[in-house]
């Protein structure tokens, strides 16, 4: 029987420079023998994050280069999306949704076939928004992030969402209601990342059937770094379609991305580069 090689597509933004989004969605999910189809939403020279970068917006173009995959028949196992820059990119995803999702929700039907979609809605971060946020752009990522069955915020985000003022540290109390506004939202599965709990850094799964969250806490092994949470969402999304349950892909991005930040303090690179992965990848592989 011949062997058959899930498929995910990753709609993202291409950074030549600096280490983000599609450059490292491409290797991550390779490593982890998946096969990466990328739909660019727009080309930097460098991420925004340097002083200067060449930006085209490949708005405009998405429509065509989509089309062709319609007219091909193509099928995915799974769709990951990252930054999308307007409303009208995700006009844009949503008709993407709809033409290649072959199930509306996987967690309805979990049989092989149904497609595995995971949002990952940057935003913001550290309680600040990116310049691109527009209330139109916030309103039409609820909608994106309600069709999610993995939906992967950090907390900035998740405040956004659910229009809950944003707070650096939440109580136990805090964080049960925030998850209860995000599952009126999203009935998938949820990921919380990033949430600051001294010197630990922890990702929070949340079950909707239970109605309980899961912390997974790493200790902070050095300074945060551009990137990491494209390679978690990366991770994530491939380890799901490799048959992993959410705490276990969670777990596993979780510790490649310490394994990471923990090497690269030992070069000379800004933090603006990311983390050095590349030697990594092979820990990756199943």
């Amino acid at each position: 029987m011949m062997k058959i090689q899930k498929k995910l597509a990753v709609i993202n933004d291409l950074s030549g420079y600096g280490r983000c989004s599609l450059t490292v969605a491409l290797p991550v999910v390779s490593a982890m023998g998946v096969q990466c189809c990328p739909v660019p939403t727009s080309i930097l020279s460098n991420h925004t994050g340097y002083p200067v970068y060449f930006f085209d917006d490949y708005t405009e173009k998405l429509p065509a280069y989509i089309g062709k995959w319609k007219e091909l028949g193509l099928s995915f196992d799974g769709i990951l999306t990252g930054f999308l820059g307007s409303a009208e990119q995700i006009e844009v995803v949503e008709d993407f949704l709809d033409c290649f999702t072959t199930h509306p929700s996987f967690r309805e039907a979990p049989e092989s076939g149904c497609t595995k979609v995971i949002i990952d809605p940057i935003m913001g971060d550290h309680g600040k928004v990116y310049s691109t946020l527009t209330p139109e752009l916030c309103d039409r990522m609820k909608c994106l992030a309600a069709r999610a069955d993995v939906l992967t915020p950090n907390l900035t985000e998740a405040c956004i969402l659910t229009d809950t003022p944003y707070q650096p540290h939440f109580t136990q109390k805090e964080l049960d209601t925030l998850f209860g506004r995000l599952a009126t939202l999203c009935a998938g599965q949820i990921v919380l990342t990033g949430v600051d709990m001294g010197t630990y850094l922890a990702n929070l799964v949340f079950d909707p059937d239970s109605g309980k969250f899961l912390t997974l806490r790493k200790k902070r092994v050095a300074a945060e770094r551009c990137g990491t949470g494209d390679i978690f969402s990366a991770v994530v999304a491939a380890g799901i379609l490799n048959g992993m349950s959410l705490k276990e892909a969670a777990q596993k991005a979780a510790s490649f991305i310490c394994l990471c930040l923990k090497e690269t303090a030992g070069y000379d690179i800004s933090e603006s580069d990311g983390v050095v992965f590349e030697p990594f990848l092979k820990y990756l592989i199943q």
